[in-house]
């Protein structure tokens, strides 16, 4: 079964006029939903608040406490300078970051299966000690340490297709052997991090300004793809980040939804074949409504032909 984790909450976190990460982008993704039909083949749940023990899995705790002092501010503070909070925006990182809880959950107790987290603010950019790149709590690494630490689980795959480098991702499971950290993202682009290569566990690949579905699909292919089966991973998280779409102008790459649904379709193979079909994916960037939403859509059938049948079903 299909399940989408969301929380009405994620709508009111607010970047300001004009920012490139709002609630916008949610209400596409929902919009697309109803207009494919995809809406009535998935299960819907609301996303809890991470809590304090959840978060410092992945956080320092001081960072932690910072940003839970924000809460209810009447102005609005800068983390950095991409990444605001506003009146009730900690509420939405909270409910941002309890998503991949619940859905790891989910999953575990075969509630649900996979799980796609529909969910602003995004994350992978947040690091250890600090905030930024619009994320504020990194939910992917949440979730995979909830794994890790209340599942018995031994073994993450953590696979990033989103434009720029994960970089908070990295800097929180660098050197980890119980996580394997795949990401593909364009050269030199935000956040300008140097993708280290002296740990055992990334699979960093640059794309080259203007790479279009042929080279992503041949980078997935020749390095991914190979370390996943190496690894052998018990659980499949994705950062889904559809930001390399080809209209979308925060980056120079030249993706489309059939790309999008391909390496989701690589992925549903490694977990079904490695991780008993255990897959959760998180949304990370997509700023051009349209785009995004179909992209969402394709992702998410592609997530829907590896899902399980709900009990009774033919």
């Amino acid at each position: 079964m299909l399940a989408i984790v969301t929380h009405g909450e994620c709508q009111l976190h607010d970047n300001g006029p004009g920012h490139p990460e709002n609630a916008g982008r949610l209400e596409a993704i929902g919009d697309q939903l109803l207009m494919s039909g995809l809406e009535f083949s998935l299960s819907r749940f609301d996303a809890p608040s991470a809590t304090i023990a959840q978060l410092t899995r992945a956080h320092d705790e001081d960072y932690v406490e910072r940003v839970l002092a924000m809460d209810g501010r009447q102005d609005t503070l800068e983390i950095d300078p991409e990444t605001l909070v506003s009146g009730r925006s900690v509420p939405a990182a909270l409910r941002a970051a309890g998503a991949g809880v619940l859905g790891v959950d989910l999953i575990m107790k075969n509630e649900a299966g996979p799980v796609f987290c529909a969910v602003r603010p995004p994350g992978h950019h947040a690091e250890r000690g600090r905030g930024m790149g619009f994320c504020i709590f990194n939910n992917i690494a949440v979730a995979s340490c909830h794994a890790l630490s209340e599942h018995g689980i031994d073994r993450v795959a953590i696979a990033d297709f989103d434009a720029h480098h994960g970089n908070g991702t990295q800097d929180i499971f660098a050197n980890d052997r119980r996580v394997l950290l795949c990401s593909t993202f364009q050269d030199r682009l935000y956040p300008h991090s140097i993708a280290a290569s002296d740990t055992v566990n990334l699979v960093n690949v640059p794309l080259a300004v203007g790479t279009g579905g042929a080279g992503f699909r041949q980078a997935v292919t020749e390095h991914w793809l190979p370390a996943l089966a190496a690894f052998r991973p018990e659980f499949v998280l994705v950062s889904g980040g559809f930001d390399g779409h080809r209209l979308d102008d925060m980056s120079d790459l030249r993706l489309d939804e059939s790309d999008f649904a391909w390496v989701t379709e690589r992925l549903c193979e490694v977990a079904s074949t490695h991780a008993g079909g255990r897959l959760l994916s998180m949304l990370e960037g997509g700023y051009e409504p349209g785009a995004l939403a179909r992209s969402v859509v394709s992702h998410l059938k592609a997530l829907l032909g590896n899902a399980a049948p709900a009990e009774g079903t033919p």
